[in-house]
């Protein structure tokens, strides 16, 4: 068994070099001799047989019939190390999105799976196309059959779009403030409100306490907002996805929330 200190050794050993990240990298899942991994990393002969040396002399490696092969507990600093890399670009990458905004609300979960959003895209407001924000949001609401959404503040369209979604026989789910409960609801037609209630094509969990979050879940599409750190919403940037892996994070997002809510 591996000590706190060791593990942090042996990931230190693999995350300093960049060459022998690399190496492993191309030998994951396909074992190759030196002249091969030159090949596919451009790495110099010199560099890659040092590395080569080094990954052996650690356990990290062993050659099979002159190709080198990664060990089981090598494959598993990998991928961990890999998990975290992904993690780090994704906060990079959308610096404006996460920095000085609030996350309390994303859970433990959600941020331990962040690199799960790496196919996102952010979505940003300019001088020329203010709405740019709430127009994407809005379209992904329009075409949609299938929505849960939180929604922390209320906007006039909101209501008529839900209303048109359970029109088409579609169904919403939705965690609110209390505050804007009737506002959100009551503008939608009373007899179909009524029945999509009844037939919980409507659900609605109103909430005392805040929301800082904003999250829409559009059959199969994903848009995530978020408060700053003043506590006003920041409506001049969105992440949307429609990859699988994003939208399943938010969707565990919602079920979060919406326990938190309850409790």
């Amino acid at each position: 068994m591996y000590t706190h200190s060791e593990i942090n050794s042996e990931i230190q050993f693999l995350a300093k070099s960049e060459i022998r990240m690399k190496i492993l990298s191309e030998l994951y899942n396909h074992p190759d001799n030196i002249r091969g991994l030159v090949k596919k990393t451009k790495i110099t002969y010199s560099s890659v047989s040092s590395n080569i040396n080094k990954l052996e002399e650690n356990n990290y490696i062993k050659k099979v019939d002159k190709k080198y092969f990664i060990n089981p507990m090598a494959k598993m600093y990998f991928n961990n190390l890999m998990e975290f890399k992904k993690s780090i670009d994704i906060i990079n990458d959308f610096n404006s999105f996460w920095d000085k905004h609030n996350l309390n609300q994303l859970g433990i979960d959600s941020m331990k799976n962040i690199a799960d959003l790496k196919n996102s895209t952010l979505i940003e407001t300019t001088p020329l196309d203010i709405y740019r924000t709430h127009n994407t949001i809005k379209s992904q609401l329009v075409d949609s059959k299938e929505v849960k959404a939180i929604f922390p503040y209320l906007h006039p369209e909101y209501p008529k779009l839900i209303e048109e979604i359970l029109k088409k026989g579609g169904s919403v789910e939705l965690i609110v403030p209390k505050n804007i409960l009737n506002p959100i609801i009551t503008p939608i037609d009373g007899k179909l409100r009524k029945n999509s209630q009844i037939s919980k094509k409507l659900k609605v969990h109103p909430v005392k306490n805040e929301l800082n979050l904003y999250l829409t879940l559009c059959d199969g599409k994903m848009s995530l907002g978020l408060f700053k750190n003043d506590g006003s919403f920041d409506q001049n940037r969105i992440l949307i996805s429609g990859d699988s892996k994003s939208y399943n994070w938010a969707n565990e997002l919602f079920k979060h929330v919406k326990q938190m809510v309850r409790t």
